[in-house]
């Protein structure tokens, strides 16, 4: 009987190390070390000759798609960071709204940690992009269905994109970003950058060799997906996104 108790304790043990856990979601995604307030206050402000953040980002960090602007809040930090660093220094250009490598160049190294720090932060209950409006506004939108057979398990020669982005594009940190519920006018227009290699800052050129195996089609059902995929699954009601 007591070998018993041990045993059934040491499996308890272990079953416990290994259920999902609200803790084990947070401590995925590294929230920054900046000042949250500084962000925040630049984010619904500005600085100087920097605009609001939420003037092209929207009040909540969710983006536009009739602007074309992506969802920042509840990005990564460090992908935030590094976004804004290679504005800060050419090596991402922006040729959507044509104003954040001059943004990023007036706000201070620490400021950039500082937005970066507030919008990983900033967790909202947005579902992505509303995939029938756009459809009404004349936007060529893609199949959920075959976007995501190519999320999940990719096409011959394609790899797919929960390879790199985890499930249903939750992110993999530090390097690989959330684009879970990411706007589908901005995943489309970045892919097809990281297509024709007017996007160019991607680890290993790594976007780059995807995307250009991507049709348009590809690309529509891709976006289509992601933007709409569910943050869980059956049975996990814990995600990357759980802050609190």
């Amino acid at each position: 009987m007591r070998r018993y108790l041990i045993l059934m304790s040491a499996m308890a043990f272990v079953a416990s190390s290994l259920v999902p856990t609200t803790a084990m979601s947070v401590a995925m995604y590294s929230k920054g070390d900046g000042n949250v307030s500084n962000g925040k206050t630049i984010f619904e402000q500005g600085k100087g000759d920097v605009p609001a953040c939420n003037s092209c980002h929207g009040v909540d960090g969710t983006g536009d798609d009739n602007m074309g602007t992506p969802r920042l809040s509840g990005q990564g930090f460090t992908f935030l960071l590094k976004q804004l660093e290679d504005f800060a220094t050419d090596k991402r250009m922006d040729e959507t709204m044509f104003i954040m490598n001059s943004n990023a160049k007036g706000l201070t190294p620490q400021d950039r940690r500082d937005v970066a720090t507030y919008l990983s932060n900033k967790d909202v209950d947005f579902k992505g992009s509303d995939l029938k409006e756009l459809a009404a506004n004349g936007v060529a939108v893609g199949k959920t269905n075959f976007g995501k057979s190519l999320v999940e398990i990719g096409s011959p020669g394609l790899s797919a994109c929960k390879s790199c982005h985890g499930f249903a594009g939750r992110g993999a940190p530090p390097i690989y970003p959330v684009i879970l519920n990411q706007r589908y006018t901005y995943l489309v227009s970045q892919l097809k950058k990281w297509r024709d290699g007017s996007r160019s800052n991607d680890p290993m050129g790594q976007m780059r060799a995807i995307a250009r195996k991507m049709s348009d089609d590809d690309i529509n059902n891709a976006a289509a997906y992601l933007t709409s995929a569910s943050r869980s699954t059956p049975g996990n009601i814990h995600t990357p996104y759980t802050i609190h």
